[in-house]
């Protein structure tokens, strides 16, 4: 198989989607050749059946003519390069669809999406209806709703994500790691840490706001006490070392997210606390709490906090292996199975 791969960005180094450098390298076992297309090309070390070719976000330039630029090289790349792939695998951004499904379908390409999200809307549905297939994780996704979805496992690199054992808990440590935004619900954290008012609870928050979301990023300092850290977004290879020395991650994200970083937290040994209901029934009631629901959140965070240490040992061990059926290597094999 020879296959497209148009995403965002390419780039080890990205915070929020330096994650998807591994992807490309675990596709690349299943493909004789990968073609990646991205609006942004940073730092990367991938293998030789993979080149990467970039929209030119990173040269930057007058805003009034990057879009331009954008729409002139994607099609200049999408022909260009027709003799060097089959299929086509539009990661997220359904705009390459609506943009490029007439060239595809002259030259007979077959077009899959990767779409995760709560939302949408009706051009969602145009882009699905030019795909032969649309994946997601989650249930609750907005793409979950086409007959031709089909679910898949999160994706995140086991071998990679797991407890350091020379670095030694924060007690009592509780971590937020993800792109701050309204839509992650960070907030809701704040609240209930300001309410439980604990010393003792270090809470660090981990990630960067994007320009439109700076107020709200700003407000949740104000408003926050002062073992409340908020800390830059880190590189991806290094959130390992942060899992490792925090004993609880919460993350408040919708369901229709499944957000990877979860799963990532349980294969690193933390005790998990998540709204998100594709978990009900996976693992225990004791991680999951109703979206918005501060009372069951500060609820169940002192319940973790006073887990004993039997308890501690035995519910990492379960959290770590429901998050091995997630693991990168089943998802490259399921994805490459659907893509025919």
């Amino acid at each position: 198989m020879k296959l497209l791969i148009i995403t965002q960005k390419v780039d080890i180094n990205d915070p929020i989607l330096g994650f998807f450098h591994r992807w490309i390298e675990e596709f690349s076992k299943h493909a004789e050749s990968l073609t990646v297309i991205c609006l942004y090309k940073g730092e990367y070390h991938l293998p030789a059946n993979v080149k990467v070719l970039s929209l030119g976000k990173e040269k930057g330039g007058h805003k009034v003519f990057l879009k331009i630029k954008y729409l002139r090289n994607f099609y200049k790349y999408i022909w260009s390069e027709r003799k060097k792939y089959d299929k086509v695998f539009v990661h997220m951004n359904q705009e390459y669809i609506l943009f490029g499904w007439k060239v595809w379908k002259l030259l007979g390409k077959n077009i899959y999406m990767w779409r995760n999200h709560h939302s949408g809307s009706f051009l969602t549905d145009i882009a699905a209806f030019f795909c032969k297939k649309v994946f997601c994780t989650s249930k609750f996704s907005y793409t979950a709703k086409y007959k031709k979805t089909v679910l898949m496992p999160v994706g995140v690199d086991i071998k990679n994500f797991r407890h350091i054992e020379s670095i030694k808990r924060i007690p009592s440590g509780v971590l937020s790691l993800g792109r701050i935004s309204p839509s992650k619900h960070v907030d809701l954290l704040v609240d209930v840490i300001v309410k439980i008012n604990n010393p003792k609870i270090l809470v660090n928050v981990y990630g960067d706001p994007l320009p439109q979301d700076e107020n709200y990023y700003q407000e949740l300092k104000d408003k926050s006490v002062n073992f409340i850290k908020f800390n830059k977004g880190i590189k991806n290879t290094e959130t390992v070392a942060v899992y490792s020395a925090h004993d609880i991650f919460v993350n408040l994200s919708s369901s229709g997210m499944y957000d990877k970083t979860i799963f990532e937290a349980m294969a690193c040994g933390c005790l998990i606390l998540a709204s998100n209901e594709n978990l009900r029934g996976q693992i225990g009631d004791d991680f999951i709490f109703k979206e918005g629901d501060i009372e069951e959140l500060a609820l169940k965070l002192k319940k973790l906090l006073n887990y004993n240490e039997e308890e501690r040992k035995k519910a990492i061990q379960q959290l770590r292996v429901f998050a091995e059926g997630h693991n990168l290597e089943k998802l490259g094999e399921g994805l490459f199975a659907e893509i025919k």
